[in-house]
């Protein structure tokens, strides 16, 4: 049965039969036929053709954001400090971003061709209803991290007001709940500003994140010559902190493969949430091999040079960008430097830690919750969970923050395995929002057990490496153990499921 509207006004003419439109390369998916309210609302319907502006300029700056923030450079500075030579570093690094290239060269497609964000996507492989639970588990991923991350970036605001307002150095005589009072006006500061721009929809990121990529090329650029210039151009790549035998600097340096997917894998699971809005697959091609390889390797030469240049001047590494500008006297150029971090880590904080789980709690109960209130439970979430304890309690970190990243390995392989493997890139877009127990994606009460089943083991032995003592030295490559452990039990089971006839969709976009 064919219904030409939609409760939210859309046209549901079906798709089938409509020409191409040949400035892409892509055919866009629209829906034939009226969705389940308990599965759709317009946020996370197909994206129109109107609605795909990210291009490969948008999708080049969304990974500037991710590469050259607070959190990535005191990264690569960490693996300074632990002895590695500055060339090491870079290599390590440009190794990394090329697996991650060649990860989100498999999930960024599949947003493109469907035109729908992560937890959507899922229905293809967990069921219409067992989605919710990889969209969950990224969405509490991605809530801590925003709440840490806006944490860290009040305390750019903090110097600020201290530096020009001295008087309100009093307020840091009271506190609530673990925080001073300035703490709490810098932070609030930060979370408003941060949930305004995220309240005004997905076009008003692209911008935002488009702006604070270049402000982020700028302040790393900055600092680099700034380094060059101090130091007289005496910079040596070849300098390590600590002597390392040829053995520990090779395993250092492989251990670069898997603590970089601590900070990226969330991202490579739910690529979709952006490149649903790509004009096409040319785009998310290039703006990944610029924003990951490129970019990536880029991002490594300047850190290396701030960091090696902090140990000549200095006397140690400074891991942290603002302690830098800290020491700069003039206080202009203390403004510019703690206003140029702040706008870094807005960037990296909503579209690395807000987008997704404002998509996923929109997906968990469609009818009450949009894009925009998805994004008020991730803020009200991230300030109740008193995320400044939460960064100052290691075990957190260590322990429940690595177990929850742990299981991203396991979403990445099931959900890649499923769309390229088992359907062969096939997907019928009405059955992604149909409850109807003859749906491809119902199969059983709306669950596919297949997934399930693969995805409890293969997420308890990585969580199990990522967190016990015992497998220290193994524990950087859990992400890896996750993703083979999930991808063989999944293709397995799948096949013996005779869940593989699920690829006669009927829209076939190739990918």
């Amino acid at each position: 049965m064919n219904i030409s509207q939609a409760p939210d006004g859309r046209d549901w003419s079906r798709a089938e039969g409509r020409p191409r439109d040949r400035s892409s390369d892509l055919s866009i998916p629209a829906l034939g036929r009226a969705p389940s309210p308990r599965l759709y609302n317009p946020d996370i319907a197909p994206s129109t053709r109107d609605e795909r502006r990210w291009g490969t300029y948008s999708l080049f700056m969304f990974w500037s954001n991710t590469a050259h923030n607070l959190g990535a450079y005191t990264f690569a500075a960490g693996l300074f400090v632990l002895g590695l030579k500055g060339w090491e570093v870079v290599v390590g690094i440009l190794l990394a971003s090329v697996v991650v290239y060649l990860g989100c060269r498999l999930s960024g497609p599949i947003g493109a061709a469907t035109g729908v964000p992560f937890p959507v996507v899922s229905r293809l492989s967990w069921g219409v209803f067992g989605a919710i639970v990889p969209a969950l588990i990224r969405a509490f991923a991605a809530i801590f991290w925003y709440g840490i991350q806006t944490y860290l970036a009040s305390v750019a605001i903090n110097a600020i007001l201290l530096r020009f307002i001295p008087s309100s150095a009093g307020l840091q005589n009271y506190s609530f709940v673990g925080l001073d009072a300035l703490s709490w006006i810098s932070f609030v500061i930060l979370w408003v500003v941060q949930l305004a721009i995220l309240s005004r929809g997905m076009d008003i990121i692209r911008h935002v994140q488009g702006w604070s990529g270049l402000v982020i090329w700028a302040l790393m650029i900055i600092l680099g010559i700034y380094m060059l210039i101090k130091t007289g151009g005496h910079i040596s790549l070849n300098t390590s902190t600590t002597h390392l035998s040829a053995g520990q600097q090779v395993l250092h340096t492989a251990y670069i493969l898997g603590l970089i997917m601590g900070i990226l894998a969330t991202l490579m699971v739910n690529y979709a949430d952006f490149t649903r809005f790509a004009p096409s697959q040319k785009s998310v091609r290039w703006g990944t091999i610029w924003g990951v390889p490129v970019n990536w390797t880029i991002f490594a030469v300047t850190s290396v040079v701030v960091s090696a240049g902090s140990l000549s001047l200095y006397g140690k590494v400074l891991l942290d960008p603002a302690e830098i500008f800290a020491k700069l006297s003039n206080a202009a150029l203390l403004l510019v430097g703690a206003l140029l971090l702040i706008v870094a880590a807005v960037g990296v904080n909503i579209v690395a830690n807000f987008v997704s789980p404002a998509f996923d709690f929109s997906n968990a109960w469609p009818q009450k919750i949009s894009f925009r209130t998805g994004g008020v439970i991730t803020a009200i979430i991230s300030l109740v969970s008193l995320p400044w304890k939460l960064y100052s309690t290691p075990a957190v970190i260590n322990y429940f923050l690595g177990a929850l990243g742990a299981m991203m390995g396991p979403l990445f392989a099931i959900m890649v395995v499923d769309y390229y493997l088992i359907k062969a890139r096939k997907f019928d877009i009405d059955d992604m929002f149909s409850t109807d127990t003859g749906g491809r994606y119902y199969y059983r009460h709306g669950v596919n057990y297949d997934a399930v089943y693969s995805f409890v083991p293969a997420a308890v032995i990585s969580i199990i490496l990522a967190v016990v003592p015992a497998f220290s030295l193994v524990a950087p490559f859990s992400w890896y153990a996750g993703v083979l452990i999930a991808a063989a039990l999944y293709y397995g089971l799948s096949r013996r499921s005779g869940h593989a006839n699920a690829r006669n969709g009927k829209v076939r976009v190739e990918a």
